[in-house]
């Protein structure tokens, strides 16, 4: 079984794919929705109102990727970069396991999926996560 997994994440949302060669599987993780008032025109303003908002959500996604062997982060904006330093902080172990940082814009599921394959592939790991040659 594959230990791969793919995290596609946007400021809204993240949808957790966990890759096998014949099929695959997506939880999906929601942001906290709240209403500012202003229109912020960055992440980092946005979520600076929020603090703890931010860190739930990315909480929550980390739990999803427990005992994943390889993860690819994904995504069109900054989200990824900053769930990247959130597991440099708090989860160390994880983010170990981080093996590529890709900025996509918004793939329907199934492009998600042909795409990580192709990646694993790339990276020299076949569809069940060991190593090529194994």
């Amino acid at each position: 079984m594959s230990n791969q997994r793919a995290v596609w994440m946007d400021g809204t949302q993240a949808r957790v794919f966990h890759v096998r060669p014949d099929a695959f599987d997506e939880s999906t993780v929601e942001a906290p929705s709240f209403h500012v008032h202003r229109h912020p025109k960055d992440q980092m303003t946005r979520t600076h109102h929020h603090p703890d908002d931010e860190r739930k959500f990315f909480h929550e996604v980390a739990d999803h990727l427990m005992g994943a062997e390889q993860i690819l982060l994904l995504g069109p904006s900054v989200t990824k970069l900053l769930f990247l330093r959130y597991l440099q902080a708090k989860a160390p172990a994880l983010e170990a396991r981080v093996v590529g940082l890709e900025t996509v814009d918004h793939p329907t599921d199934r492009q998600i999926v042909a795409h990580v394959r192709r990646y694993f592939r790339a990276v020299g790991a076949d569809p069940d996560g060991r190593p090529a040659g194994q």
